[in-house]
């Protein structure tokens, strides 16, 4: 049971995700919005509980991105992809704390 706890994925850019095969993560190479959605499906389907996801796949994917937003059983972490970050995922953490606390406590100050 431990050892499944532990298990990760990957989605996105091919060359972004297959760093994570090298740590053991099950990557997917997606470049569609229909790649995308079936991997993270597969991905989930097979019990895997986190999966990180590229911030250009997410984007191209909203709706299936969305569909793990609510399931306790897989979480669905964007993050940078080859050419950084374009500020996806900070986005999608402030949007998480303003929900859980009802205030904005990442704001930035310019």
């Amino acid at each position: 049971m431990a050892d499944k706890l532990l298990r990760m994925g990957a989605v996105g850019e091919e060359d972004a995700v297959l760093a994570f095969k090298a740590i053991g993560a099950v990557a997917v190479p997606a470049n569609t919005a229909d790649e995308v959605a079936s991997a993270l499906h597969r991905l989930s389907r097979d019990g895997i509980p986190i999966i990180f996801i590229t911030e250009a796949a997410a984007r191209m994917a909203p709706e299936a991105v969305a569909r793990y937003d609510q399931m306790m059983e897989t979480a669905v972490i964007p993050i940078p992809g080859i050419r950084g970050s374009d500020g996806y995922g900070a986005q999608r953490v402030r949007d998480n704390v303003i929900k859980a606390i009802g205030a904005d406590i990442l704001q930035y100050n310019n």
